[in-house]
């Protein structure tokens, strides 16, 4: 039995797409867009050169897989909204997919979590 979200040998990203910004937490994102409203969805990366740590948009091969959950319209309508000053609301890969009950993506020694719900 698996433990952890793997990644699927044959996946499409239909949905979601790359959004750029000038948020203070990170550059890019994954924007899931229904009417006026919006959520971006970041995702912890890990540069071994400078053994820093940055927020980019998701991996394409979740986006399809977060949007068609059946949980997925509930979350966006309880936390999405509408851009301000550029800037959409924000969650991390794990608060999705922790708040849709998937397998959570398997955790690294480096990654960081934010302590508030609000990014």
């Amino acid at each position: 039995m698996r433990y952890h979200y793997e990644k699927p040998t044959i996946y499409l990203s239909m949905y979601g797409k790359r959004y750029i910004c000038d948020h203070p937490v990170y550059d890019s994102c994954t924007l899931f867009e229904i009417g006026d409203k919006g959520l971006a969805v970041i995702q912890q990366r890990y540069d071994a050169e400078t053994k820093s740590t940055f927020w980019t948009e998701v991996d394409a091969w979740l986006t399809d897989a977060l949007y068609v959950h059946p949980k997925f319209k509930e979350f966006f309508d309880e936390r999405a909204g509408t851009c301000t000053d550029g800037l959409w609301p924000t969650v991390t890969i794990r608060q999705i997919m922790w708040a849709l009950k998937m397998k959570p993506l398997q955790k690294q020694r480096w990654e960081t979590v934010f302590d508030r719900r609000d990014i």
